[in-house]
């Protein structure tokens, strides 16, 4: 770097710590799945015995009230209930939960709801995905309607944030 005008040097180390500095925020948590809550929230004991609650980013699954919501609960149960995790991380949302990709013996456990149509990829959060990730899960959700998969069997299916509106409008939850 010694070659380039200070400037160019500057902008440089700007972008090496900002990137260093993004790379920190980033978090992994490993334990063992003891809790379904829906089709893409679940509970994790770590080997300290603490649990935490995660949402599992990139996707959201059909409330449990919701057409499917209970299909997409037992889907992610299936795959991961009473099995070791790693959950990769950066944030916790609004109600405190850990949002991250949870990898069950290396499969992402987001997409693989997406992929049996159990789950919508949450395209307002897609900025948050990396690249491939961001791919990956709208890859997964065409292949799903297009095969007609899960909630795609439905003609007309009601997205879950359209859904929470509406039932928060009729009093319903």
């Amino acid at each position: 770097m010694t070659g380039r005008p200070a400037p160019i040097r500057r902008a440089l180390l700007a972008v090496i710590l900002a990137l260093a500095a993004g790379a920190a925020l980033a978090d992994e948590l490993a334990g063992r799945v003891v809790a379904i809550a829906g089709g893409d929230t679940l509970t994790v004991l770590d080997a300290g015995h603490q649990e935490h609650r995660i949402r599992l980013a990139g996707i959201d699954a059909p409330e449990k009230r919701q057409a499917f919501g209970q299909a997409a609960k037992r889907g992610l149960s299936d795959l991961a209930y009473g099995r070791a995790v790693l959950v990769r991380w950066d944030k916790r949302d609004r109600y405190g939960r850990i949002v991250g990709v949870v990898l069950v013996d290396g499969a992402d456990a987001g997409l693989a709801q997406v992929r049996a149509g159990l789950a919508w990829h949450y395209t307002k959060y897609a900025r948050e995905q990396t690249p491939e990730d961001r791919q990956a899960y709208a890859q997964a959700e065409a292949d799903a309607r297009a095969r007609h998969r899960g909630l795609w069997s439905d003609p007309a299916p009601v997205a879950p944030w359209d859904w929470r509106v509406a039932s928060r409008t009729a009093g319903v939850r």
